[in-house]
Formats: structure tokens, C-alpha cells, sequence
């Protein structure tokens, strides 16, 4: 490790604001709600990269650290989605406390930079993107094909990071206030081991993917039984309230000392959030799609609700029903923002321990 500066508070927190609930600076902690238009505003200040943009990488806001040992590549990224703010708050931290690993190499990414240098606390849904989900190219008929966007260039630049290591965390967070985090370990259980030697958060989720296109933690080996590369992607928490971002530092301390790139009791002594009394992992067995902006839940939802009995309705499109599959039924982030023909709603699925 190379020498740190005086701690700072992970979370910067924005002068106070009004929240959901309409009480300044109250975050809404406990607060769940199946309104469709939500108008929340960022209570976390996005941090100033700019002393982070050349990395030394020949990409823009890429940073590799080499330690000169033999070890495995080990990769962190944020702002996969530009309005993301947690895991760029937790990277910064990481840069500015000069972290290097004792072997191997470490990669340091702030993915969608032209999502993230639109964003606006005002309107924070608004620079998710630019053209795209970034979090949905994926896949090399995506990736080498001779369509453009400003994610797909972006994308294409990020790639021979992403296919050079052997592990990868991709930090996230969720629209809905007050959403406990998530780890997502991809579409088969070749992650779930690593994410429960992290310990951190409580629930962990197996899921079926997305119909709108392949996500960074299921391309090539991250995805394949046989390889031996394993990728998780976080979900911190809320967008913007200020616990996400000391999630986001939280998982990725761990996840660095779980992989002994840093030193353990270096990593422990700037933990911020407790361990789980346990960890549950959820099994979805299947996504609802929309079908088209009509689409609408016919009961209030919120994330890891959990609803006791199969064939209960919950949602419709334009005559189409969806009903729960089974009992107990454990509602996986229901987008409660209208949405779009081909976009995932919510994933349905149960818990297994």
C-alpha cells in the first residue's frame, strides 16, 4: 500500500434536500412505494475524477496497478450507469488512498463518463445513459458489430480490461428508496461461493438474465462453468442517499481482502457497514418483460417483497396477465418508473436457505 491520506467521509452528502417523504435531508431509509413516477433528487455529491482521467492506461479514467508479482487480474468498476454514484464515490476513495495490490494487477474503472458528466441532482434518472444501457452489450455480436453508440465506443474501449481478469465487481445501486443491497452472481452459481466468503450484503440472487441483452457479469468466461473467471455485480442500495456509497467501499474492501490483494487489517480498518446476521440467496426462475409503456403492477411492490400465495395477480400490459408462479414469491427490484416494450420489470423467484 502506498502511503494514504487523512480519512474522509465516503459519502458526501449534498446540502439538504427534499426527499420523497418531504422532509429535508431525511433520508427515506423505511420507505416503500409502487408509485410509477418517482421524484427523487441526489442527496450524495458526485465526486470530482478529474484528477483521475489519465490513468496511465491509454484510456481515459481506466487505471491499471501493476505489483511486478505474478497473480491473478483483479478489476473494479463503476458508473456502469452514469447516475450511479455509489461506486464512483467508492473508487475515489480507493484512488486517493493510493490502494495497490500485493500481487497481481488491479483495475480501476469509471465505465459511462459521458452518462456521469450529464448527471444533474435535479433530474438524476436522466443520464442513466446516453444512447444506451451500457449494461446490455455485452455480448460480441454486440460488442464486434458495426453498430455506434457513444456505450457501444465506450464498451469497446473497456473490453480488453474486462477480458483480462480473472475477477471482476461491478458496483451498482437501485432506484427504489430505502432498497437493501443485493449481490447478483450472474446466471449460474459459479460466483455464489465467492460472494459469500465476502459476507456482505444479506441476500444474494441467481437470475435468469435480461431479454434486452448480456449484461458485463455474464460475458464469456464470467458466465461459463468451465473457466475459472468469476464476476458479481452489487446492487449497494438506493441511488443517491448516502448508505449506498459506504456499501459500495464496504464490498469492495471486502472483496479485495477476500482476494488478499490488500492487506487484511488495512482493508478492516476502513470497513464501514456490519456483516449480515446471514446470508439468503433468492433463485429467480423467471423475469417479466414488458410488452409495452402500458405496463402496470396492480398491487403496491417493492424490492424482496414477498408474496405468500401462487396465482396472485401482479401486473398487466394491454390484456396480458402475470400472476405469481409459486408461493412465496420474492419480487426482485420492480421497476417503479414507466416502462418499455423489451425492458425487465421484475424478476420473480424464491428463496432457497
Amino acid at each position: 500500500m502506498g502511503p494514504s491520506p487523512p480519512p474522509a467521509s465516503v459519502s458526501p452528502v449534498a446540502p439538504a434536500t427534499t426527499t420523497r417523504d418531504g422532509v429535508a435531508g431525511t433520508p427515506a431509509a423505511t420507505t416503500r412505494t409502487s408509485t410509477r413516477t418517482l421524484t427523487q433528487t441526489s442527496s450524495l455529491v458526485p465526486p470530482d475524477l478529474r484528477p483521475w482521467r489519465d490513468g496511465g492506461t491509454g484510456v481515459d479514467y481506466v487505471h491499471l496497478r501493476d505489483s511486478g508479482v505474478p497473480g491473478p487480474t483483479v478489476m473494479l468498476q463503476a458508473l456502469t450507469h452514469g447516475n450511479e454514484l455509489c461506486g464512483a464515490v467508492a473508487l475515489d476513495w480507493l484512488l486517493r488512498h493510493d490502494v495497490r495490490p500485493l500481487f497481481g494487477r488491479l483495475v480501476l474503472a469509471f465505465a459511462n463518463m459521458d452518462a456521469f458528466h450529464r448527471f444533474d441532482a435535479a433530474q438524476p434518472f436522466a443520464s442513466r445513459y446516453v444512447d444506451e444501457d451500457l449494461n446490455r452489450v455485452w455480448d460480441d455480436a454486440v460488442l464486434l458489430s458495426p453498430r455506434d453508440s457513444v456505450e457501444l465506443r465506450r464498451a469497446r474501449e473497456l473490453r480488453p480490461f474486462i477480458d483480462s481478469a480473472d475477477r471482476l465487481l461491478d458496483l451498482h445501486s437501485m432506484q427504489e428508496p430505502g432498497a437493501p443491497a443485493l449481490t447478483i452472481c450472474g446466471m449460474t452459481d459459479k460466483s455464489v461461493a465467492l460472494a459469500r466468503a465476502i459476507g456482505q450484503p444479506g441476500t444474494l440472487l441467481v437470475d435468469t438474465g435480461h431479454a434486452a441483452g448480456l449484461r458485463l457479469i455474464d460475458r464469456g468466461g464470467f458466465a461459463d462453468p468451465r473457466s475459472p473467471r468469476q464476476a458479481l455485480l452489487v446492487e449497494c442500495g438506493a441511488h443517491w442517499e448516502p448508505p449506498s456509497a459506504d456499501m459500495a467501499l464496504d464490498v469492495c474492501l471486502r472483496f479485495l481482502s477476500q482476494l488478499g490483494v490488500v492487506e487484511a487489517g488495512w482493508a478492516a480498518a476502513h470497513l464501514r457497514c456490519p456483516l449480515p446476521d446471514r446470508q439468503r440467496l433468492v433463485r429467480v426462475g423467471q423475469g417479466l418483460t414488458a410488452r409495452s409503456a402500458s405496463f402496470r403492477f396492480v398491487l403496491p411492490v417493492h424490492h424482496l417483497m414477498e408474496i405468500p400465495q401462487a396465482g396472485t395477480l401482479l401486473a398487466e400490459d394491454n390484456g396480458h396477465q402475470w400472476r405469481t408462479p409459486h408461493d412465496h414469491c420474492v419480487l426482485i427490484m420492480p421497476m417503479l418508473r414507466p416502462g418499455r416494450a423489451g425492458q425487465t420489470m421484475v424478476r420473480l423467484g424464491r428463496y432457497e436457505d
